[in-house]
């Protein structure tokens, strides 16, 4: 008798014990969640600071295998048949709409980029954000320039600025005042050299930048190496200036080798009737209005400069 009463109490608190047991595993997963999520969140911290310093390190790393603040030029041949490159976020560089020559051929060479007109000292502006790998002076070449490369994988070079005002290496957002116009290096008149290249190869800017309405020309732009040479020729056409490959002439006495070319594009905000004048030593708003048959008054009112500024050599004025 004692020994059944025995072994039922011993076999009551066996099955006591069992029937506890899942009571507190979930009483120990309970305590242990907030712990495995707090855990996680750290660990999602610390990837995405991972992710960050990688991508400052080096923009767009999945097309660009290498960061190097030596060579201009990308050298690669890595461009692959198709790439599509994020727009959004975009700032134009200038908001100038005079487009002053195409990218193609010119002189008996190729221009890789679209020159743009602007003024000495004008704000020049980064087009994505990204990371300066550039900062130089080729006195032969494109005078101070800058190259910029985007985490979009697009990389934009901005020549012939007076003034660089970043540092290799450094970031850069959209918008953010990267130099100041100029006429520095190969250049015969005040303006900005803009290229856009993907892999080191010339892209022309026509594609993405719709510089006569201030915008990108789409969300996304996709380069095919088979399409690529017509999608040119047509963006071109329809965002460049007309009349001899968007080779315009100013209205002035020099040698064409000694003259910059510019055309306000059809939409711009200037009239169809507006002309360029290259300023040339000794000359001042008076010689330059009786040349232009026009008034003082209509020089400074549409250039929006006053009558005592001092002209430079170089320095392009518009008249009607």
């Amino acid at each position: 008798m004692i020994t059944s009463k025995i072994f039922k109490t011993t076999a009551l608190l066996a099955l006591m014990s069992f029937t506890s047991l899942p009571s507190q595993g979930q009483d120990l997963l309970a305590r242990q969640a907030p712990v495995d999520r707090k855990m996680k969140a750290v660990d999602s911290i610390v990837l995405h600071r991972l992710i960050e310093q990688e991508t400052f390190e080096n923009p767009a790393g999945d097309l660009y295998d290498e960061w190097d603040n030596q060579l201009t030029h990308y050298n690669s041949s890595a461009l692959p048949d198709e790439a599509t490159i994020d727009l959004r976020g975009f700032c134009m560089p200038t908001p100038s709409r005079v487009i002053t020559s195409n990218f193609g051929a010119r002189w008996g060479r190729q221009h890789k980029g679209l020159d743009i007109k602007v003024y000495i000292g004008d704000t020049i502006r980064a087009a994505f954000s990204g990371k300066v790998r550039i900062v130089k002076y080729e006195p032969k070449g494109y005078g101070k320039y800058v190259v910029i490369r985007h985490y979009n994988g697009l990389e934009t070079y901005y020549g012939h600025m007076s003034k660089q005002l970043v540092r290799e290496n450094e970031e850069v957002k959209a918008g953010d005042p990267i130099g100041l116009g100029g006429n520095t290096g190969r250049s015969t008149g005040s303006h900005l050299h803009f290229e856009t290249r993907i892999c080191g190869v010339a892209i022309n800017p026509a594609l993405m930048f719709d510089f006569r309405n201030q915008d990108v020309t789409s969300d996304f732009y996709t380069y095919r190496r088979s399409r690529y040479a017509a999608e040119s020729a047509q963006a071109t056409r329809l965002r460049g200036v007309s009349g001899n490959n968007g080779n315009g002439r100013f209205d002035t006495d020099e040698d064409e080798d000694d003259v910059e070319m510019a055309i306000a594009a059809p939409s711009a905000s200037f009239s169809s009737e507006v002309h360029f004048h290259k300023v040339k030593k000794g000359e001042t708003l008076q010689s330059i209005a009786r040349k232009c048959h026009t008034t003082v008054d209509a020089l400074c009112k549409l250039n929006r400069i006053g009558k005592s500024i001092r002209l430079m050599p170089g320095q392009i004025l518009k008249y009607n």
